[in-house]
């Protein structure tokens, strides 16, 4: 697929979204800061690399399911799949496996990401609580709660 086509449908619409985005950053980021790990490494740079890679994946199923419970699950999985790839970082840094630079970088993004989860989480709550969830606007929903 060229880079510059972009296929588009409603279950493509995570696309879109500020946490989504962030979390491939996070992904793409994490695979590079453990690439040149000795091979007696490899198992717990591989399960570092899941973690991240799980964030992304559980924001883009949760929007697909398109039921705001489920939509609220996942968002959840993603948090706890951040949480794991948080504590992966602080234990690296604390063996001395990554270096300061990379852990400030890596732990800003998963900072910012935390918080855009939660307030997203809190929005869609708050939206479901109050009987405000509309469906069809799932992007526009999602974007307005994570500024």
């Amino acid at each position: 697929m060229s880079e510059g086509i972009q296929r588009r449908n409603l279950n493509r619409g995570f696309q879109q979204l500020r946490v989504w985005n962030d979390a491939v950053e996070m992904y793409v980021k994490t695979c590079v800061s453990v690439k040149g790990w000795s091979f007696e490494m490899k198992k717990v740079a591989g399960q570092h690399i899941a973690s991240a890679d799980s964030v992304h994946r559980n924001i883009a199923e949760g929007y697909a399911r398109k039921s705001i419970a489920e939509y609220l699950q996942f968002l959840n999985f993603a948090r706890g799949s951040l949480a794991e790839t948080v504590s992966g970082l602080l234990a690296y840094r604390q063996a001395g496996q990554i270096i300061e630079t990379t852990f400030e970088d890596l732990d800003s993004l998963a900072f910012k990401l935390e918080n855009g989860l939660l307030r997203l989480v809190e929005s869609l709550e708050q939206k479901r609580n109050q009987g405000d969830w509309d469906d069809s606007l799932i992007v526009r929903e999602s974007n307005e709660s994570y500024g």
